[in-house]
């Protein structure tokens, strides 16, 4: 009988250990809504530059428009299928690319969003409010990469502390080469007589 207590209390002592101090999490202090607000400032309001137009089909118009109308309303999937649905018909358009990585983002699909705007750039004018828009996106991505990176754990070797530092410099010179190339989009304006 004194074995099985002893035994009992061994197994019981077994379940107990230290407890493992936990790494905060990090949370990202920008809403997406306001990174995609973010996004459509970099596009820019002036009207003097050029800014390339393609003829669309009236069904994705339609799509497009029903998109921006959930979009208002905060209604992201319905957005997101309105798009898809229209990127079936017009899988290459580079402005129905980049809605759909806006709307991406505002689901909080950051990896969606980062691949959709690179496509977007791919498949695009390489200047003017558009281009400037995917690479603000990509911007975006970045910084809430950098923002939810998770803190170093209170007890860390300084491998860690170097490979933490690493990914934190990748990542900001990311965001520094996001910013430069968004600003390449834009074109001097031409002043009209």
């Amino acid at each position: 009988m004194k074995y099985v207590f002893l035994l009992f209390l061994m197994m019981l002592a077994g379940c107990v250990s230290a407890p493992v101090p936990e790494t905060p999490v990090a949370r990202d202090p920008v809403t997406p809504e306001q990174r995609v607000a973010a996004i459509l400032a970099a596009a820019g309001d002036d009207d003097r530059e050029l800014a390339v137009q393609p003829l669309r089909d009236p069904q994705v118009e339609d799509l497009r428009e029903k998109a921006q109308r959930a979009r208002a309303a905060r209604d992201y999937a319905g957005a997101a299928e309105a798009l898809n649905q229209a990127l079936l018909l017009v899988p290459e358009d580079p402005a129905v690319l980049q809605e759909r990585a806006e709307v991406a983002l505002s689901q909080g699909d950051y990896a969606r969003a980062d691949t959709l705007a690179q496509r977007a750039f791919q498949l695009g004018s390489q200047v003017g409010p558009l281009c400037r828009q995917h690479w603000e996106t990509v911007r975006q991505v970045r910084q809430h990469e950098l923002a939810v990176q998770p803190s170093l754990p209170t007890r860390h070797t300084p491998e860690d502390a170097a490979q933490h530092a690493a990914r934190a410099a990748t990542t900001r010179a990311a965001i520094t080469d996001a910013e430069s190339r968004r600003d390449a989009c834009t074109v001097p304006v031409i002043e009209r007589m």
